[in-house]
């Protein structure tokens, strides 16, 4: 019967226990809390750094859409402008290269005007309109760079001013210290830096993959400016 009441006891004893656990489980933390109250939680620059990943985010979107119309050639454009050439049909290769919107066939299309003229003057005129080309390619890439390098700055004066906060409230309470006066300086130091990395490391990433991709855009208007030269020194043909 003893026996018996100390298992009866036991159970309950670890039933409660089983129910407290659910309970606390069940309670949410601040660790469980939604982001927006963890962005609350880093303090005014989190709301600098979300404006930065937007821009970033923004610039790297538009600078790509721009980037793949540029890199939209077709592989027989050059042959035709070749064959144009070759029949001496200067107005028709002006009318192919106005079909394209990219910096390739309006490169073309400058060499194509200056005909007649020194060689020399048709090298710069295509030269002069390629920088121009690259220049509004590459405009916005130095902002992304920016804040590549910014953000994670940002998110360092943030965790100094969390632990700044911490430690004026540590003075404050004296010899009463408790841990809770330390958890907004805390939560504004973490939070804040990993705002800030996250951030940098966004438009980090897409700073460098962009330019990697008008590297390789060069590449082509190089080559196509290379083989339209080639063109009009050894196959040049009279204007209509």
């Amino acid at each position: 019967m003893l026996f018996h009441l100390l298992q009866t006891d036991s159970l309950e004893a670890m039933a409660e226990q089983i129910n407290q656990a659910a309970e606390t489980v069940a309670q949410p933390t601040e660790m469980s809390t939604s982001l927006w109250s963890m962005f609350n939680m880093g303090g005014p620059l989190m709301w600098v750094l979300l404006a930065l990943s937007f821009l970033a985010i923004y610039l790297i979107g538009r600078k790509w859409w721009m980037i793949k119309n540029a890199s939209k050639i077709d592989p027989h454009f050059m042959q035709d402008i070749r064959d144009y050439m070759n029949e001496g049909k200067t107005k028709s290769a002006i009318t192919l290269c106005g079909k394209y919107d990219n910096p390739v066939a309006r490169m073309v299309e400058t060499g194509i005007h200056r005909l007649g003229r020194p060689m020399s003057d048709i090298q710069n005129a295509i030269e002069n309109c390629g920088n121009v080309e690259v220049a509004r390619l590459e405009k916005g890439l130095p902002l992304l760079a920016s804040i590549a390098g910014g953000a994670p700055m940002i998110g360092f004066l943030g965790t100094v001013l969390g632990m700044v906060k911490a430690f004026f409230n540590m003075s404050k309470a004296g010899n009463n210290i408790d841990i809770t006066l330390l958890s907004d300086g805390i939560y504004t130091a973490m939070l804040t830096t990993v705002g800030g990395l996250i951030v940098g490391i966004i438009a980090y990433f897409g700073y460098n993959w962009l330019t990697s991709q008008i590297s390789d855009l060069v590449y082509k208007m190089e080559s196509s400016t290379l083989e339209f030269i080639d063109i009009v020194l050894n196959e040049p043909g009279e204007e209509e």
